[in-house]
């Protein structure tokens, strides 16, 4: 919870904030950690190990184990995002993208089934509170000006 608070801190100071200003706004009021299995896979080429998607949260913070699969859309192609002993992989989410603007931008993201395995990953997702709420993010009114108008409603 410190690091995805540090991000936070540091992603409020490259908007101009002050750094609690993300962590004012209940940005990393909710926490899910989930643990994913993929068993090796004879036949890779016959499945897919999870469909293209993009997080619907601020952040995503991901330990990768040596076998790897994920992949990154990056300019209408999908980039191997290899494994690194110790490195965790930062992704920014659908939230995110609302509230800063498209200032930081959410990435489409997908798992390759492998005929190494067990694949295992743990995933850490910061998001909005886990209990019913009211509060409806919009886009933060200081990032906003006749150049640069709202891109969504809130939610």
């Amino acid at each position: 919870m410190r690091l995805g608070h540090k991000l936070l801190e540091l992603m409020s100071e490259a908007l101009g904030f002050n750094p609690n200003h993300l962590k004012d706004m209940d940005c990393g009021e909710g926490l899910l950690v989930l643990c994913f299995y993929y068993p090796a896979c004879p036949q890779p080429g016959l499945t897919m190990g999870t469909a293209k998607h993009s997080d619907n949260n601020f952040l995503s913070i991901l330990l990768q184990d040596q076998i790897g699969g994920l992949q990154v859309l990056h300019q209408d192609q999908w980039v191997d995002v290899p494994p690194m002993p110790r490195a965790l992989v930062i992704n920014i989410g659908d939230l995110m993208q609302l509230i800063t603007n498209d200032r930081f931008k959410s990435v489409e993201q997908r798992v390759m089934a492998n005929r190494r395995g067990p694949r295992v990953s743990v995933a850490c997702f910061s998001s909005t509170t886990h209990l019913p709420s009211s509060k409806i993010y919009d886009p933060i009114k200081e990032l906003l000006s006749e150049e640069n108008p709202p891109k969504y409603r809130g939610t």
